[in-house]
C-alpha cells in the first residue's frame, strides 16, 4: 500500500500547512482525506500511465460527474459510502511509515513536521491542491491547477529530498553521519544490501525479494562479497529472509485448515479429529527420519546454504505437506552450528529466551518427539497445535463489546458443541518484510531502474548507496 513517494511528500506538505494554520486533530483529518480525493480525481480525470494508480480512484469515480462532489467524496460521517471506509483514509498506511523516516510528526494525534520537514519547493507543488481541498465542490477545471502534484509528474525538488531521507544522506553524498538516527542508518544500510544484491542477480529478472535473497539468504555472498560482508545488517536480513519461509508456512496451512470449514450455519463445520485426518491422510507413507533423509542437502560441500525452500516452494506452496516440509527444514536450520551465531540470533529472534509456540525449535522438538513415527502423526500433531494456538491469541485479544457488553473475540474460526465453524478465510499471502516496497520507492528516486524486465542500479543509486567493490 505505501508504494508511492508522492503520497510521502503530500502528507509532510498538509503538516507544515497544519503547522502554519494551527490545525487541530479535527482540520488535519479533514485535510488528508480531502487532499487524497483530489490526488485520486486527478488521476481519473487525466489520461495518465496505467502504472500509476493512485489510491482510492476507484471510489472517487462515482463522484466525477459533471464536477468533483469533494465534500460527499471524503465525507467523515457515512465512510462507507465515501471514497475510504478508514477515517484517516490511506495515511493509516502511509503514517508509521513517514513516521519513521521523519518527514511527518503526530502530537496527540495532530499532523505536524518531522525531523525532515517539507523543503519550500514542494511545499509550493502541493499549494493548489491544498487550496482547492478547502471546498465542497471542484469543477474539472480547477483540478487542472493542481495537475502538477498528480503521480506520475516529476518534481526535482522532491526527489532530491525524499532520497536523502531515504538513504540518509546529504546531497546525493554518501555521508550517513550526523544528525540521523538509528533507524536512518539501517534503512541506509538495506538499501546498500538491496543495491548490491541487484547488482549481483539482478540479471535473473527475479523481484526485488527474492533477489535480495539470492545474495544474502543463500549461497556465499553474504560473507565473501566485499561489500555484503562490510555490511553488518547483512547478518540480520539473512536471518529474517530464512524465518520468513517458516512464517510463509504456517501461513498456508493455516488458511488450508480454515478454507476446509464451514460456517455456522452450514453442515461443513468440523472436528478437531477430522481437521487432524485432513492434514494426516495427505501425508507420505514414511517415518518423519525417512523424509528428514529424503531431502534435499541443505548445505554444499563448502558449507555453504542451498536453497532447498525454493525448490520445495516449486514443486507446490499449495501443498499442505509442501508448507510440513518447510517447517522441518526451519527446524534443521535452527539448530546450534547451522547458520552462525549472528543469524541465528535473528532467525529464532532476538529477545528469545526459550522455545516459543510453533517457532522453528518448537517443531525441531516435535521432530525429536516423532522420529520414529509415521508423518501421518506428526500432521494430525501439527494441526493440535495451530488449532491451541489460534485459541491462545483469540483468548488474548478477548474484549468487552461496548455495544453489547458481552465479550468479542477476534477469530474467524470458533468452536461450539466440539464442532469447528468459521465466520472467514483466513489470507494465506507471506508477511511483508517491506523489500518490495522500499525497492520501488528506490525506483523513482532514480536509484534503481528496470531494463529488459531485469532490476538494475543507476550510476546514481551506486555513487549514493556505495555498492561498489
Amino acid at each position: 500500500m505505501t508504494r508511492y513517494i508522492r503520497y510521502h511528500s503530500l502528507y509532510a506538505a498538509i503538516a507544515a500547512h497544519a503547522e502554519r494554520k494551527a490545525w487541530d486533530i479535527t482540520a488535519c483529518r479533514r485535510a488528508v482525506r480531502r487532499s487524497e480525493v483530489l490526488l485520486a480525481a486527478l488521476q481519473h480525470h487525466r489520461e495518465t500511465d496505467p502504472a500509476w494508480l493512485a489510491h482510492g480512484v476507484d471510489g472517487v469515480r462515482r463522484f466525477c460527474t459533471e464536477e468533483l462532489e469533494l465534500a460527499r467524496a471524503a465525507d467523515e460521517e457515512q465512510l462507507s459510502q465515501s471514497y475510504s471506509p478508514r477515517r484517516w483514509g490511506f495515511w493509516d498506511q502511509y503514517g508509521g511509515p513517514a513516521t519513521v523516516l521523519g518527514t511527518v510528526d503526530v502530537r496527540d494525534g495532530v499532523l505536524r513536521p518531522g525531523r525532515h520537514p517539507c523543503p519550500p519547493a514542494v511545499k509550493e507543488l502541493f499549494a493548489p491542491l491544498l487550496s482547492l481541498a478547502e471546498r465542497d465542490v471542484v469543477s474539472f477545471v480547477d483540478l487542472e491547477t493542481a495537475g502538477q502534484a498528480a503521480l506520475g509528474v516529476p518534481c526535482p525538488a522532491e526527489r532530491e529530498w525524499l532520497t536523502d531521507v531515504l538513504t540518509a544522506t546529504r546531497g546525493g553524498g554518501t555521508d550517513a553521519h550526523g544528525d540521523w538516527e538509528a533507524s536512518d542508518r539501517t534503512r541506509r544500510a538495506t538499501l546498500r544490501i538491496l543495491g548490491r544484491a541487484i547488482d549481483l542477480h539482478g540479471h535473473e529478472g527475479d523481484g526485488y525479494q527474492e533477489t535480495l535473497r539470492s545474495a544474502v539468504a543463500f549461497g556465499g555472498e553474504a560473507t565473501t562479497d566485499p561489500v555484503l560482508a562490510a555490511i553488518p545488517e547483512t547478518a540480520g536480513w539473512r536471518g529474517v529472509l530464512l524465518r520468513h519461509y517458516s512464517v510463509g508456512a504456517w501461513r498456508r496451512l493455516w488458511a488450508a485448515l480454515v478454507a476446509g470449514v464451514g460456517s455456522k450455519d452450514g453442515e461443513a463445520d468440523r472436528s478437531a479429529e477430522e481437521l487432524r485426518d485432513w492434514l494426516a491422510q495427505q501425508a507420505p507413507d514414511a517415518n518423519v527420519r525417512r523424509v528428514l533423509d529424503d531431502l534435499p542437502p541443505l548445505k554444499n560441500a563448502a558449507g555453504q546454504l542451498l536453497p532447498v525452500e525454493r525448490q520445495l516452494l516449486t514443486q507446490g506452496a499449495d501443498a499442505p505437506i509442501a508448507n510440513v516440509l518447510l517447517l522441518m527444514v526451519g527446524a534443521l536450520r535452527s539448530r546450534e552450528g547451522h547458520l552462525p551465531d549472528d543469524v541465528r540470533a535473528v532467525f529464532l529472534g532476538r529477545q528469545r529466551r526459550w522455545a516459543e509456540f510453533l517457532d522453528p525449535t518448537w517443531v525441531d522438538g516435535l521432530i525429536d518427539d516423532y522420529a520414529d513415527r509415521p508423518v501421518r502423526d506428526l500432521a494430525a500433531r501439527l494441526v493440535d497445535d495451530m488449532l491451541a494456538q489460534s485459541r491462545r491469541v483469540a483468548l488474548a485479544k478477548l474484549r468487552t463489546d461496548p455495544a453489547t457488553g458481552g465479550l468479542k473475540i477476534f477469530s474467524r474460526l470458533h468452536l461450539r458443541n466440539e464442532r469447528y465453524f468459521k465466520t472467514g478465510d483466513e489470507g494465506d499471502s507471506d508477511i511483508g518484510t517491506r523489500i518490495p516496497q522500499l525497492g520501488s520507492l528506490a525506483g523513482q528516486l532514480g536509484l534503481f531502474a528496470v531494463r529488459d524486465k531485469c532490476h538494475t542500479v543507476t550510476a546514481e543509486g551506486r555513487q549514493i548507496l556505495e555498492t561498489n567493490p
